[in-house]
Order: C-alpha cells, then structure tokens, then sequence
C-alpha cells in the first residue's frame, strides 16, 4: 500500500504533531520537556494526579485525553513505540504529591516494560504511585490469561471514571477501587478489513484482501481470530457483540456503557449503522445501553475498521462518567 500522507521528515513526526495538538489546543494543554503532554489548567496538588503513557500515532488517544477532569499528563513514545522510563519517570517527579499518582498503563509489552522500569525508580524516590494495567481485549479467549489480553480503545472511558473520582476529590485507594472496577468490567473485541501504513516508514503494516476482514487484530496488526470474508454490518456486530456480553457477564436489568471506537478510516456512517445494531440487540436481551459514545478515540492512522466496546456500569460509574471534563477531545459540561 503506497502512503500519501501530508508530513514532513518522517523523523519529526513525534514532535511536529504534538507541537500541533497543544498549539491548537493550549487554553487545555501544553508541551513539556518535548514529550509530555500536560494539563495547562494544572490540578491542586492535594488530588490524585491520573497519569499514562503510550506511544503516537493513534490520534486523538492518548494526548487528547489530557486535561481537567480526565489526566494529568500523557507521556508519549515515537510511532506505535513506548516512551523510555526515564521520560516516565521524569513525568512521575512532576506530579509527585501527598495525594498520590494512579499510572494507567495499556498491557503491551513496550509499554509495560518501561512502565515496570519507571515504577521501581519511583518507589527509590519514595514517589506515592499505584499502576493499573488495562486488559480488555478478548481476542486471545474470555478466559485467557491476563497477561495475554491487550489494552485497547477501553483505556479512554478509564481515564474519565478515574479523572472524574479524583477531581472529587477522592483518595488515591478509592481512585484505584473506582477504575479497577470499571476496568475488571469492561471488555473490547476489534475487527479490521483494510491495513494501515507506518507513517515512519511507508511500509504495510498488515495486508488483508479486499474481500476479507479479520475479528480480533489488534491495534499494531497482531493477529486476530482468523480472517474471514466479508459481513455486513448487522451480521460483524452480532458476532462481536455476542463474545462482549458474555465477556462481561452482561445480563436483562444491566446497565453498560457501549463504545464503537473508529479504527481511523471507518466512517461515522458505517460506525452508527453498526451502533444501532448494538442497541437493538441488547434491548432484545433486556440490557440497557446506560452511555454511549460512538467516535474515533483510539485509532491505527488509515486502518479500516472498529473496536467494539462495552463495560458494566452501576450509579457510582455513571455519576463519574457524567462528572464535567475538559480535554482536547472528551468535553462534558
């Protein structure tokens, strides 16, 4: 796949775009020490302070869930690669406080390790710090090990329940409880039908033909399930869905937040088209859809497809999800 994309050096990519997203968006964040994306509003330090990191180019996560009532500061690698610790940690010294720091952290093996690694140079500067690892991705099987699953789109509601219940003003225990119960509630199944190109390199990142799609890929091309031919949107979405609900345990009188994440060159269309099967099923099965969000979050530059999400809610998660924010892309007033 030939890449057309509007860029400069391929070398500045990293920095040309976030020098962009906060010149764009600087009333609600700033640019600090080259890759930390940080609130320009900054909280009290007697709140816990929500940080993660990641790598870019899956615009608008995770940068662009900076700001009041959602985190505190993003710390971001080059294209699809984790930041080194000591950037981690540099992030860690600057939110250092009382309150303490929840570190939300994606489960991909780049990510964790620099994480891990940033983590053991906190606890020798006696940094108050807690980690929470996100594993929704059922691709590998619901009962697979947790090691296994990766973290997906479902980090962005996570950063919004635990955002919420700090600027409530809650300690960094119950932050920790809040978003630990949403995340050992949610779950998320992807499927792609058309690869994306490195924007670094050129190259493919994973090729499927036209007539194929393929349940489960993951957002850097891992393998899914097993490819299949096309379906049409009524048909992908009850496939997926039906893994979801089980995933969750989701049954009549329950209440979940359900999310179609565009993958980048999925359309609106075809992402409400599928939604409105999601809503309709459930309501067969006597589930409500409490929230909803349907939208690019967390995306793979040009890949074709979705991530379908879905996640339990109670009063408490519902109250945070509603709680007002203020970032580039997520605003609740």
């Amino acid at each position: 796949m030939a890449m057309k994309k509007f860029i400069n050096d391929p070398a500045n990519l990293t920095s040309e775009l976030l020098e962009g997203l906060t010149m764009a968006y600087c009333n609600k964040v700033k640019l600090v020490s080259e890759k930390m994306v940080c609130r320009t509003n900054e909280k009290s330090s007697d709140k816990v302070a929500i940080l993660t990191l990641g790598g870019a180019g899956h615009e608008p996560a995770l940068q662009g869930y900076v700001g009041e009532g959602m985190l505190d500061i993003s710390v971001v690698g080059d294209i699809f690669a984790a930041p080194g610790p000591p950037k981690v940690f540099e992030a860690m010294k600057a939110l250092s406080r009382d309150a303490g720091i929840l570190f939300v952290v994606l489960n991909h093996a780049g990510d964790v390790m620099s994480a891990n690694m940033a983590m053991k140079m906190a606890e020798k500067e006696g940094i108050k710090v807690k980690m929470i690892l996100t594993h929704e991705d059922i691709a590998p099987g619901i009962d697979a090990p947790v090691e296994d699953k990766r973290g997906l789109g479902g980090c962005i509601p996570l950063y919004k329940i635990a955002g919420a219940a700090a600027e409530a003003g809650m300690s960094l225990d119950e932050v920790y409880r809040v978003a630990e119960k949403f995340n050992d509630n949610m779950a998320t199944l992807a499927v792609a039908l058309k690869g994306a190109t490195h924007p670094s390199t050129g190259e493919a990142i994973f090729e499927l033909a036209d007539d194929e799609m393929e349940i489960g890929m993951g957002q850097h091309g891992e393998a899914g399930t097993g490819r299949s031919k096309m379906l049409t949107a009524d048909e992908t979405a009850e496939t997926m869905l039906k893994q979801l609900v089980k995933a969750i345990d989701a049954k009549s009188g329950d209440k979940v937040f359900a999310m179609i994440n565009g993958a980048g060159a999925t359309t609106l269309m075809e992402q409400f088209i599928v939604f409105r099967h999601v809503k309709k099923s459930l309501a067969e099965k006597g589930i409500e859809i409490a929230r909803a969000h349907v939208g690019e979050v967390l995306t793979v530059q040009e890949m074709g497809g979705f991530q379908m999400f879905l996640a339990k809610m109670d009063d408490e998660i519902i109250k945070l999800w509603d709680a007002p924010c203020d970032t580039p892309f997520l605003t609740v007033r």
